[in-house]
C-alpha cells in the first residue's frame, strides 16, 4: 500500500526527515506519533504529495507519488484544520468535493450516523467546531478509499460522536482498509492502533505494537511508555 524509501526533507538548514524507510503493506490502523518537530506532519504531507522531498521515493498502491497524481484517488484525507469556504452550506461543500473528485457516492448513511441532517442547509461558519469536524469526517470517508489518513480526528468531538468514530474506524479496518492516524490523545491511540510508528528527530525511533512499546520501556501505562521513549533522547529530558 505505502512504501517510503530513504526519504529526506530539509527546510532551509532544518533537516526534518533523515532517511525514512517505511513499508505499510497490511490493512490496519497505524498511529504516527512523535513530539512537535519530529517530522510526522512532513511525512504525511509527503505521502499526500503536498511536500516535495529532497531525496527518496514514495509509492502508494504501486504508483510513484512524484510521477503521477492518480494515486490520490485512493486516499481519504482528514486534515487537522480544514479551511473550506465559510459561506457554503454543508450540502454544498459535500457536492463540491464530489465534483472535484468526479464521484458521487451516497452520503446518506454517514450523514445519518453523525446526525447531520438538521445542518445540511446551514452554512459552515454557523456550525460549532464539533459539527464541522463531523462534516469533515463525512467528506473524508464518503469515497470508500483504501487508504485513509486522519490527522487529529477526535478534535472537537463529543463523547457520542467519538464512540461513533471509533466504530467507523474499526469497520473500515475490518473492510481491509489501511488507516494512518495522528493524535495527541494517547487513550485513543492505545485503543485503536494496531501499530505505533514513533518518529524522533526525523527518524523512525520505534515501530511495533502498543504492547511491545510497553515491554521495551518496562511500564504498563501507555502514556508513561511514550514519555520514557522521549526521555531516551537528551534533547527531550
Amino acid at each position: 500500500m505505502i512504501a517510503v524509501e530513504q526519504l529526506y526533507k530539509r527546510f532551509g538548514k532544518n533537516e526534518v526527515l533523515k532517511g525514512i524507510d517505511l513499508k505499510v503493506d497490511q490493512p490496519g490502523v497505524y498511529a504516527i506519533l512523535g513530539p512537535n518537530g519530529s517530522g510526522k506532519t512532513t511525512l504525511i504531507k509527503a505521502i499526500l504529495g503536498m511536500v516535495i522531498p529532497n531525496k527518496g521515493e514514495i509509492t502508494v498502491n504501486g504508483n510513484n507519488v512524484s510521477k503521477s497524481p492518480v494515486y490520490r484517488q485512493d486516499i481519504g484525507y482528514l486534515p487537522q484544520i480544514a479551511n473550506f469556504p465559510a459561506n457554503l452550506t454543508v450540502k454544498e461543500i459535500i457536492r463540491m468535493i464530489q465534483d472535484l473528485r468526479n464521484s458521487t457516492p451516497d452520503t446518506g448513511q454517514l450523514i445519518e450516523w453523525f446526525g447531520l441532517q438538521p445542518f445540511l442547509d446551514k452554512k459552515l461558519n454557523t456550525l460549532s467546531g464539533g459539527t464541522r469536524q463531523k462534516v469533515n469526517l463525512v467528506l473524508t470517508l464518503m469515497f470508500d478509499s483504501p487508504l485513509i489518513i486522519l490527522d487529529e480526528p477526535t478534535s472537537g468531538l463529543d463523547p457520542v460522536a467519538l464512540l461513533k468514530l471509533k466504530r467507523l474506524i474499526r469497520h473500515e479496518r475490518e473492510a481491509g482498509k489501511t488507516i494512518l492516524i495522528t493524535s495527541h490523545i494517547m487513550s485513543f491511540v492505545e485503543e485503536m492502533a494496531d501499530e505505533i510508528i514513533f518518529l524522533l528527530e526525523g527518524r523512525i525511533h520505534f515501530r511495533g505494537s502498543v504492547h511491545a512499546l510497553k515491554e521495551k520501556t518496562h511500564t504498563h501505562d501507555f502514556e508513561k511508555a511514550i514519555a520514557k521513549t522521549l526521555t531516551l533522547n537528551d534533547s527531550y529530558v
